[in-house]
């Protein structure tokens, strides 16, 4: 538990990655550690058809400086719901990049929080969502994660 004195810790399950995202990009900003657990579990609004098909189209894109490496893209939830947060932040400033240094991103609960009591900020539930959504962890299964035994 030393090991995440001083943090929050955000329960991602049944949330809206977008709208927790911001949240905690806000949070961040303002000086707040974070840890953010059961990344798998949160949700982006559609099908889950059209949400695949999006994310692929958008890998397919290479880079002119590098077309034969291209870019990296993340495969597991995790790192793709830390990307989120990361686009929400003022990368061009050190603020923005020492508020990124302040977010721990899990897939899972590690077994050092699990007798912690987690938060799920109501204004990113995925209750509020009137149509279908799909599983971060099942788009990142489709384009090749593989859960951890």
């Amino acid at each position: 538990m030393k090991a995440f004195e001083g943090f929050t810790v955000v329960d991602a399950s049944g949330m809206i990655a977008g709208r927790l995202a911001s949240l905690i990009a806000k949070r961040l900003l303002r000086g707040e550690k974070i840890v953010i657990v059961n990344a798998e579990k949160a949700v982006l609004s559609g099908r889950r058809k059209s949400r695949v098909k999006e994310v692929k189209e958008f890998w397919e894109v290479v880079g002119r400086a590098n077309p034969i490496r291209g870019p990296k893209h993340p495969h597991s939830p995790g790192s793709f719901l830390r990307d989120v947060v990361w686009g929400m932040l003022p990368r061009d400033k050190p603020r923005g990049r020492e508020a990124f240094r302040r977010l721990k991103v899990y897939e899972g609960v590690p077994e050092t929080l699990s007798g912690v009591s987690f938060e799920k900020p109501p204004e990113a539930s995925a209750e509020k969502l009137r149509h279908g959504y799909v599983f971060l962890g099942e788009i990142c299964e489709e384009l090749g994660w593989r859960k951890k035994a």
